[in-house]
């Protein structure tokens, strides 16, 4: 298992949520980002997720050393899954630990937000009345998921 990946099978948490486990971490925060089914008024059937490897798992690995000189003594693994995703499926994990508990929850915010922003992951909805490619979280078309 790589710390930081891009993957295109089924995400497994408590490998990740292990990875990061140590001695003297007192939290272990795992996050699962996991495909809804709605979206407001918009029924979602499934996810597309696209990615530009290389980089991904690189921009991924960034942000575990951003983690790092912002959060002293965080480990970081985080994962997110490409290809068809149904309803319910884990899209990314996230696994942060440290000596202190609000230290794990705030780097591991720090890192979805991130991902959000530099990770080159592109999302297709696919909803019962039509598809859309999905850009950052500011809805920038072409931009990431």
């Amino acid at each position: 298992m790589k710390a930081f990946s891009i993957v295109s099978e089924p995400i497994h948490p408590q490998l990740y949520a292990d990875y990061v486990l140590r001695a003297e971490a007192g939290a272990v925060i795992l996050f699962t980002g996991h495909v809804r089914e709605w979206t407001g008024a918009a029924q979602t059937l499934f996810l597309e997720y696209e990615a530009y490897v290389p980089m991904a798992e690189k921009k991924l690995a960034q942000i575990g050393q951003e983690i790092k000189r912002k959060w002293e003594g965080c480990q970081v693994a985080i994962a997110h899954r490409i290809g068809e995703l149904q309803i319910s499926d884990i899209a990314v994990v996230i696994a942060v630990s440290s000596p202190h508990r609000k230290y794990a929850y705030e780097a591991n915010e720090y890192a979805i937000e991130r991902i959000k922003e530099i990770v080159p992951i592109w999302k297709k909805e696919i909803w019962n009345n039509g598809e859309e490619w999905i850009g950052d979280q500011k809805k920038k078309p072409g931009g990431f998921i």
